[in-house]
């Protein structure tokens, strides 16, 4: 089965925009890496203030090659460039134990 990891984002509300913008205008490179299934930014609705940037790999090894890569530090660097738009985060990691899809 899958592995999935989630990285969340503390971001203020007056950085939110950027955020979203910096995200709609990423460098791509997880979206060539070996063993990358799926990707997604998820906003806060009600209540906090964490954004859930969401990927899911083949296998936890995929997603440590990714990690320790120069497409890694690539797709972060534009980043870097401006400052961070959160002010804190941390990675929850998961195996899929189950899935269901739409066919």
């Amino acid at each position: 089965m899958s592995f999935v990891a989630i990285n969340v984002l503390t971001v203020p509300p007056d950085m939110r925009e950027t955020l979203e913008r910096r995200f709609a205008a990423r460098a791509g490179e997880i979206d060539r890496t070996d063993g990358f299934e799926a990707f997604e930014l998820l906003r806060p609705v009600t209540g906090q203030d964490s954004y859930l940037v969401y990927t899911r790999w083949d296998s936890r090894d995929s997603f440590e090659s990714w990690m320790a890569s120069d497409a890694f530090t690539k797709g972060h660097a534009q980043a870097g460039a401006h400052g961070p738009a959160a002010t804190g985060a941390s990675v929850w990691t998961f195996e899929v134990a189950e899935r269901k899809e739409r066919v």
